[in-house]
């Protein structure tokens, strides 16, 4: 299109600087220019359009998130770890088979021990349909949780989450300490029921705005800086505000 723009301001150009012609000639040239000026206006506007369509797309797709908002998040039944009772949760939603909730893991354990008592950090699934030992693996997960060892199975998943495949299930359950062959009987008979339990967590983690993995809430608002220092802060300002 700039070619095609260069082009015929080119020929208005070459017609404004011509020789003297006849009158005819003169309103046959003018009347040529007309028709040019308004193909030029009508390059320019498509252009301008082309370019501000990703641009406008781009908003489109870029939600805004209120970190204020305070969502309520139910997290009765989901594996967690420190004090039932703490007046702070920290709601992780994560996918087994994600590099950045491996990655992520690490700081959320130091806050919760870093608070201790005061906190408490809960576990929820949100396995991604394109990570496919995600779904499966948080399934496994769910027996090994009903034999207390959710977070002891969840490391060794972690750990080896780029190797998840059904046999390597059972062999990550005994490597976290669990009874192999209860683990099997519990995952053959409570399967549709673990399944469901998963399910549930997705569902409730996309009607709060959960778009991918690792999401986190503190108090019910949702993360902007997932590192030690910026949950840190968070959990401190609820603390103070709470008077604790």
């Amino acid at each position: 299109m700039t070619r095609s723009i260069a082009a015929l301001a080119a020929l208005l150009a070459f017609g404004i600087a011509a020789c003297q012609p006849s009158n005819e000639k003169l309103e046959e040239i003018a009347s040529k220019q007309q028709d040019m000026l308004a193909q030029l206006k009508t390059i320019e506007a498509n252009q301008k359009r082309m370019l501000a369509a990703p641009t406008a797309k781009a908003a489109r797709k870029a939600p805004t998130e209120d970190y204020n908002k305070v969502y309520k998040i139910d997290v009765s039944g989901s594996p967690f770890l420190g004090n039932p009772k703490a007046s702070i949760a920290i709601v992780e939603y994560s996918d087994f088979q994600c590099p950045y909730c491996s990655r992520a893991t690490p700081a959320l354990k130091e806050v919760q021990k870093k608070y201790g008592d005061k906190v408490k950090l809960v576990f929820k699934h949100f396995p991604l349909s394109f990570h496919k030992s995600a779904k499966p693996a948080a399934v496994a997960s769910m027996a090994a949780h009903e034999q207390g060892k959710f977070w002891e199975y969840h490391d060794a998943l972690f750990k080896n989450q780029r190797a998840l495949s059904p046999q390597n299930m059972e062999k990550y359950a005994q490597e976290a300490g669990l009874d192999v062959e209860r683990f099997k009987k519990d995952l053959a008979a409570k399967r549709a029921e673990y399944t469901k339990a998963v399910d549930a967590d997705f569902r409730q983690g996309q009607g709060i705005g959960v778009r991918g993995t690792p999401t986190v809430y503190i108090g019910g608002k949702k993360v902007a800086n997932r590192t030690v220092a910026g949950m840190s802060a968070m959990i401190d300002a609820m603390l103070k505000e709470k008077g604790s």
